[in-house]
């Protein structure tokens, strides 16, 4: 499509970026699962998802109008920012299908709308999992997309799986009345993935092209066992203590992954 499309008043597509990101950990004890939630509270509290958001709204081009955030009791927190459009166009790197910046590398553009994140710290009260939800919108209307923002997103959690749906919405028309339902061109989520993220992830894709409705998941392909212990170490587990709760761990992470609850790992 021309990306240099000239149009009729204002562009009314809405680009509609939502997913969820998982964390996946072993506490052993009930404190130690305790510890994990107010561990998780404390990093992800209401002040530093808003600078989260905050950053998130200079990658795609945005300035915030206003801010409303929560933290809550017993756990979990919200913010939801509304954004404006920068006055300056965005340059052809933002409209290209290729990944946005990582969090050491902040650029800038896009429309009115709003972003919002949501956590849900969670521990099973029997078999030792924890697991810490973060749910993301990202929505704009006008010419940038929202999926620039995944990069840095996906790299400011622990993220072990990550489900992302991005969907362009409504039409806008060019100066000849002919109506365009999207703007630019998208084959895949994947592609605004950095080449790091797309080999550190097994991914898979569900698209609906003619509705332009794209979707993709994502499960971290590395697992080591230290790294999803919280609150002791490998030794403090026997080998067929290690072995069964590298099971466990697995299977949580693919049942998230798949949909599905399972018998067992594979």
């Amino acid at each position: 499509m021309d990306k240099k499309i000239k149009l009729h008043g204002f562009n009314n597509l809405t680009k509609s970026l939502s997913f969820n990101i998982y964390d996946i950990c072993y506490a052993k004890s009930k404190q130690h699962r305790q510890e994990y939630i107010e561990y998780i509270d404390e990093l992800y509290n209401a002040e530093r998802l808003t600078q989260i958001l905050t950053d998130v709204t200079e990658i795609i081009g945005a300035h915030v109008l206003n801010v409303a955030r929560q933290n809550y009791d017993p756990q979990g927190a919200s913010v939801t920012m509304l954004i404006a459009e920068h006055e300056v166009p965005p340059t052809e790197k933002q409209m290209e299908e290729s990944p946005g910046p990582l969090p050491d590398a902040i650029v800038a553009h896009l429309d009115k709308s709003h972003v919002t994140v949501h956590t849900y710290p969670e521990s099973h009260p029997d078999n030792g999992i924890s697991t810490f939800r973060v749910d993301i919108d990202v929505a704009t209307c006008g010419v940038i997309s929202p999926l620039k923002a995944l990069n840095y997103l996906i790299h400011s959690f622990d993220s072990d799986i990550v489900t992302v749906d991005y969907r362009v919405r409504g039409f806008t028309r060019d100066v000849d009345g002919e109506k365009h339902y999207i703007d630019h061109d998208i084959n895949s989520i994947q592609n605004y993935l950095s080449d790091d993220t797309q080999e550190s992830y097994e991914m898979i894709d569900v698209n609906v092209y003619q509705e332009n409705i794209f979707h993709t998941k994502m499960l971290l392909k590395q697992f080591d066992l230290e790294n999803y212990l919280f609150g002791a170490g490998l030794d403090a587990f026997s080998s067929a203590e290690k072995k069964d709760i590298s099971q466990r761990l697995r299977k949580e992470m693919q049942e998230i992954f798949y949909g599905r609850n399972m018998t067992k790992a594979f």
